[in-house]
């Protein structure tokens, strides 16, 4: 039996997430994955591809050009061994941090040195799907589902509670944990501010790499002129009286993600140390409907894992898929707001489903390097009522650490 060892993180690298329709609309996302997969392999010269072990990318779609294994494509359009294997794994929005923890638990049992992880989506390309007819002939008339996001093609022994959508889930989510507009506008102003702020002090450089053939500097979505006056004009968009709007939830996009995961030997593979190890892993599932609050439990079954509390963590990457959610969330967990995103969210950088968790990843573990900060912890919150949370520990210098 091999010994079990530990699991670190020793890149993570990103598109720019391009808006619906905009810059990123017309690249598959095979080749997406394939950018990501060649840029971070690219990044360490020392290393024979030939030596990763295996290639698990998350994807959330899978029904059009994503070709149902869409990582097992980019391994082969990126120009990778042929020999090197690779699955994808679809938990919705969580599933590149799934790929991660994936990746990190077979690294953990000794299976492997070198796992590369990630994920994509383009929700600009995802495809139409028509049911398949029950004969061959049918009467009367088809009705078109769009794969872009949310349920479809509903069975209908499903409760009717679990299967409103993610904006009137969201809804009820506030009536039940009294998170105002204003706080909503609020915080969703702030992430556009800080994602600015980040990018103008040059923090995603060298992190967030363009894709070929495409003139996208940064995170298409990101407003800096955005102002709680003008969130607070817009109409909500689940219910007359709601709180949601297109202002304070995540857009829908397009993008890449890619972390390189490996043992402390692979750091002889790659001629690099590693940047934070995998203390910790938490997954929750609740009802449906609540999806937006499974982030607490999950996270706190990741910090148990890790052996700390809330009192030790410094940083946290909170996938913003509503603000309303992030809020009760960061409400629930009793932590200071100021240490969550505070390079900006995904209402700002964008939420394309299968590329989130990788970039939440990526991004805490250049927050713990840039900062000094040993603990972070990257939580996502799930459609159909799931979470995943990661705590990582900052292998580098830390604040208060000998020097």
């Amino acid at each position: 039996m091999n010994p079990v060892t530990s699991a670190f993180l020793y890149d993570a690298v990103r598109t720019p997430f391009g808006r619906y329709g905009g810059a990123l609309a017309g690249v598959r996302p095979d080749d997406l994955a394939a950018g990501v997969l060649r840029a971070v392999v690219a990044r360490h010269p020392d290393l024979d591809p030939a030596r990763i072990d295996e290639v698990v990318l998350g994807n959330a779609n899978g029904a059009g050009e994503d070709n149902r294994n869409v990582a097992r494509m980019a391994v082969l359009l990126a120009g990778l061994p042929v020999s090197l294997p690779a699955s994808s794994i679809n938990r919705l929005c969580g599933s590149s941090l799934d790929a991660a923890m994936i990746g990190s638990r077979v690294i953990e049992t000794g299976d492997a040195h070198l796992v590369l992880t990630g994920g994509v989506e383009s929700m600009s390309r995802a495809p139409w799907v028509l049911p398949k007819p029950e004969k061959g002939y049918p009467v009367g008339n088809a009705t078109l589902s769009s794969t872009t996001l949310g349920w479809r093609l509903v069975n209908p022994a499903m409760p009717a509670e679990w299967t409103v959508s993610l904006g009137e889930a969201n809804e009820q989510l506030q009536q039940r944990y009294a998170v105002s507009r204003e706080r909503q506008d609020a915080f969703a102003v702030r992430s556009h501010q800080l994602a600015d702020a980040a990018w103008t002090a040059g923090f995603y450089d060298g992190h967030v790499l363009p894709v070929a053939g495409v003139d996208l500097a940064r995170d298409e979505g990101i407003r800096p002129g955005s102002t709680v006056e003008k969130l607070a004009g817009l109409t909500p968009a689940f219910r007359p009286d709601g709180t949601i709007t297109a202002g304070n939830a995540s857009p829908l996009n397009d993008g890449a993600s890619a972390v390189l995961l490996g043992s402390e030997e692979a750091a002889g593979l790659l001629g690099a140390e590693p940047l934070a190890r995998v203390a910790g892993r938490g997954a929750h599932a609740l009802e449906p409907q609540l999806f937006g609050f499974a982030p607490v439990e999950a996270a706190h079954r990741a910090l148990a894992r890790a052996g700390i509390g809330w009192s030790d963590v410094s940083a946290v990457e909170l996938n913003e898929a509503f603000a309303v959610q992030s809020l009760a969330c960061v409400d629930a967990w009793g932590i200071d707001p100021d240490i969550v995103n505070a390079r900006g969210g995904a209402i700002a950088i964008g939420h394309p489903l299968g590329a989130s968790g990788g970039r939440i990843l990526g991004t805490l573990a250049a927050r713990l390097r840039a900062d000094g900060q040993r603990w972070g912890v990257a939580a996502i919150c799930i459609g159909v009522g799931q979470a995943l949370a990661v705590v990582l520990e900052n292998t580098g210098p830390t604040a208060g650490s000998a020097p």
